[in-house]
């Protein structure tokens, strides 16, 4: 994992470079501060000339210092920003291509922290600790080397002590680094319940449930305050820890010192340095210890991040695919069999067979659950089946390039998706390459062009979040907008009037009457009277197909079809 993650690196190795090379300067002038304490306290004391002008020369050189930090702070920053920015994009080209069975069970904040959160803290990890560790070796090593200058033996009593520092530094991070886990996922779910509560507040006023939302929120938030506060408590040990243990290093140097000196093995003044130095041998490890919440942050982030890159996705083009610009829109479905992964429940379809010829229109009708919507997932390949296969002018849609095979098809959901920006931007998602006359032209077929034209800003109308500007109606006429712009081979229409009025609704099926003219038309519905012209009624049930027929034929039938009908039972 980490070698991968060294990779983002590599197009920003200017920027790592320059810091790196800046803090190597600066441990540099840390280390030549005392050696020339020392000579000033040796040689020059006294001598106001001389003592001036290494003053005057240590004044530059922390001018230098301070110049230096600049650039660390600002370009290191800028370094770790780009590299965020690129993670970022990696990840949701990632998110684009994962299949619709990864999103059945995720969480929209959950999803929102990967790309926000976990990737700042990656951000902050990726400019500090490069640094941080740099800056620790150069001034751990070089201290190391002038101490064992000074008294080789007061350096290895000391570096004995230094030891317990390192030791028990380690022995704290594997559980540091459990507790930073704990506390991203219960980030997450604290996102999750918060954006989900916060998209839906207007259902919770309508049904005045607030009262409830407030106890879930408490309870993530309650898990969360848990989670970080174990996080803390290992923060606690670790960096108390490593201080008591710092000091022991120097109450062992005053010590040990004050017996070198009484002996004549070092002078006053050679201790007085052994002091500056042991504090730059210590101090890469306080650097570290303070850091170490952002740096045990950046790497549950890099984790989190590879725990969705590395998923490989199962719904993809294959290697030598089959590609098809003119589709005829012979569908079939062969013995398919399937089941939603994880699910508990028998098969949905179970060795289903069904056969639609190009240009037919067909309608799926039938109780909730026996897969109406299912079979329209399928033929998009947004699933893939268990058993059988599906074909497609007789061939297996897995043998198809998946754009190809989805660029022929025009699906209007159930639950129509609504994106925030202009109401032009969302019926151009049908086609996004579209004209302005083409926009207009689809806007007007499916009835939503009047609506457009009595706004202030025409089709450049914001439409909220979600559309929350637009009335269900609205909505679905914009998806439908959409089929008309893109104009398939093959549509599906999962309940695409369901949201609107008679008179709308009369006008719609117009509009698709006209737009499904010579293409195959599969519609899925609750409302019977929305399939009375279909060319064919298929009647699901759980054992699959019930009954199958023209309207008249099936109510004349006097079976499921006609008690559905005669009662008026919404299905």
């Amino acid at each position: 994992m980490i070698k991968k993650f060294i990779r983002y690196y590599r197009p920003h190795w200017a920027l790592l470079t320059l810091d790196l090379f800046c803090a190597l300067i600066v441990a540099g002038i840390d280390l030549v501060f005392p050696q020339v304490t020392q000579e000033i306290l040796y040689k020059f004391v006294g001598d106001t000339k001389t003592v001036l002008l290494l003053g005057g020369f240590l004044l530059v050189l922390f001018g230098l210092k301070f110049f230096l930090g600049y650039i660390i702070g600002y370009y290191g920053h800028i370094m770790g920003i780009r590299l965020e920015s690129d993670m970022r994009r990696d990840l949701y080209k990632k998110f684009q291509s994962l299949d619709y069975q990864y999103y059945d069970d995720k969480k929209t904040g959950e999803l929102m922290t990967h790309l926000t959160t976990y990737l700042h803290d990656v951000s902050e990890m990726s400019h500090h600790v490069p640094e941080d560790i740099f800056i620790s070796i150069v001034m751990f090593i070089g201290s190391f080397f002038i101490l064992l200058n000074t008294s080789w033996l007061l350096t290895l009593i000391v570096f004995v002590f230094v030891s317990f520092v390192i030791i028990y530094s380690l022995s704290r991070r594997s559980k540091m680094l459990k507790g930073f886990r704990l506390a991203r996922t219960a980030q997450g779910e604290l996102n999750s319940i918060t954006e989900s509560s916060l998209s839906g507040i207007r259902l919770t006023k309508a049904f005045n449930n607030e009262e409830m939302e407030i106890e879930k929120f408490e309870n993530i938030n309650e898990q969360f305050k848990k989670a970080r506060t174990t996080t803390f408590r290992e923060i606690g040990l670790y960096s108390t820890g490593n201080d008591f243990f710092m000091n022991l290093t120097h109450v062992a140097t005053l010590v040990f010192g004050s017996f070198f000196v009484a002996s004549g093995d070092i002078t006053i003044i050679e201790l007085t340095t052994f002091f500056l130095y042991i504090h730059f041998l210590t101090r890469p490890i306080a650097r570290i210890t303070n850091s170490m919440e952002q740096l045990q942050n950046g790497f549950s982030g890099v984790e989190k991040f590879y725990q969705v890159m590395e998923i490989d996705s199962q719904i993809v083009s294959p290697l030598n695919p089959q590609h098809c610009t003119n589709f005829k829109g012979d569908i079939e479905f062969k013995n398919v069999s399937f089941q939603y992964e994880q699910s508990e429940a028998t098969h949905i379809l179970n060795h289903f067979n069904l056969k639609i010829k190009a240009g037919q229109k067909v309608a799926l009708v039938g109780e909730t659950g026996v897969g109406k919507s299912t079979i329209s997932k399928l033929i998009p390949r947004f699933y893939d089946v268990n058993e059988g296969a599906i074909l497609v002018d007789g061939v297996n849609v897995k043998e198809y390039d998946l754009d190809d095979l989805r660029s022929a098809i025009g699906h209007v959901q159930q639950d129509v998706i609504i994106f925030y920006g202009t109401i032009r931007e969302n019926i151009l998602y049908g086609k996004v390459d579209a004209t302005d006359e083409e926009i207009i032209e689809a806007a007007k077929k499916a009835r939503i062009h009047d609506f457009v034209m009595s706004q202030d800003e025409g089709y450049h109308t914001l439409v909220g979040e979600r559309g929350i500007k637009l009335s269900g109606g609205q909505k679905q006429r914009i998806a439908i907008a959409r089929l008309f712009l893109k104009n398939p081979r093959i549509l599906i229409l999962d309940e695409a009037t369901s949201s609107l009025d008679n008179i709308t609704e009369n006008l719609i099926q117009q509009s698709l009457e006209e737009l499904s003219a010579g293409r195959t038309t599969i519609t899925i519905a609750h409302r019977l009277s929305t399939v009375k012209n279909a060319d064919e009624i298929i009647v699901l049930g759980q054992n699959g197909i019930l009954e199958r027929g023209r309207h008249q034929d099936l109510v004349h039938q006097g079976g499921y079809y006609e008690k559905l009908y005669r009662t008026s039972i919404t299905i």
